[in-house]
């Protein structure tokens, strides 16, 4: 069991935990997710790894309620327990020889982007972060992200706080002027990747997405978190959680991640549903 040391309400669908779990907060690295289970009964869910305190022997995750589990994960408080916190998995994102990066989030995507933003600070790598939201009521980390970065860029979707429009417009407003970049890294939903990755090609900067689809064991025999990449010309079958989540975003089939994606939309809105039905009704 693993418990729940502090909760934080980041807006009205995102929440931020830090759980007790020392041997993940020891080898925790950003890029890196783990796979959770809030009682015995309840289905796994990977969660990418928002930060951790070796010191202390916690780890953060930062979570938007979509789904039953993340639902009832909302529901517990400080003090209660999760009953399983497996990890970490996966690659961590690739740092080396990296002097010059680009971080592009979108929504609950920043809190993916976050620690490496912050990773890439303490390497000492200059950091241009831009950061996108619906609307000034979604915003989350905005000082985290200011304080590990040279240069942010916050954007609304509605115009209701900072720059108005999506993140590839600051994007290609510097690579139009001529920026140099050694890496883009974008975290967020997928039509939003795709649209940076494209933003990026005509210029030939390099672009990593992270990959979060949906994740059962962990191991890559379920084949829930497969995706497709073209490499060499050929089409390839990869496992976000064991070859990913990042890769190369000028490999990625996003039209067949965002298709596999709606399968479970039906789904998920039910069990959601029913599970509000039952917080409510206790």
């Amino acid at each position: 069991m693993y418990k729940i040391v502090r909760k934080k309400v980041l807006n009205p669908t995102v929440t931020q935990m830090e759980i007790e779990a020392p041997l993940v907060a020891a080898k925790a690295k950003p890029g890196q997710f783990i796979i959770l289970r809030t009682d015995e009964e309840g289905e796994r869910i990977p969660l990418t790894v928002a930060g951790t305190d070796p010191q202390e022997g916690t780890v953060k995750i930062i979570f938007q309620i979509v789904g039953a589990t993340t639902e009832r994960l909302g529901h517990k408080e400080e003090g209660d327990y999760i009953q399983d916190f497996v990890g970490p998995l996966g690659v961590p994102t690739h740092t080396d020889g990296i002097k010059k990066v680009c971080i592009v989030g979108g929504g609950v995507g920043c809190a993916i982007a976050m620690p490496v933003a912050q990773e890439f600070h303490r390497l000492g790598a200059k950091v241009t972060s831009i950061i996108g939201f619906r609307s000034k009521d979604l915003l989350i980390l905005e000082d985290e992200f200011r304080e590990c970065s040279d240069r942010l860029i916050v954007m609304t979707d509605d115009g209701s706080y900072a720059r108005h429009g999506n993140v590839t417009v600051p994007l290609k407003e510097m690579l139009d002027a001529g920026e140099q970049f050694d890496q883009i890294i974008t975290i967020g939903p997928l039509i939003m990747m795709k649209f940076v990755t494209l933003t990026a090609k005509p210029f030939g900067v390099p672009v990593t997405v992270s990959m979060n689809p949906i994740m059962i064991d962990g191991t890559g025999m379920c084949g829930g978190c497969r995706l497709t990449l073209t490499q060499d010309g050929q089409r390839v079958t990869k496992f976000a959680c064991v070859d990913g989540p990042d890769f190369n975003g000028y490999e990625v089939d996003f039209d067949e991640a965002m298709s596999r994606g709606r399968m479970y939309f039906g789904y998920e809105r039910a069990a959601h549903e029913e599970t509000c039905r039952l917080f409510q009704g206790a």
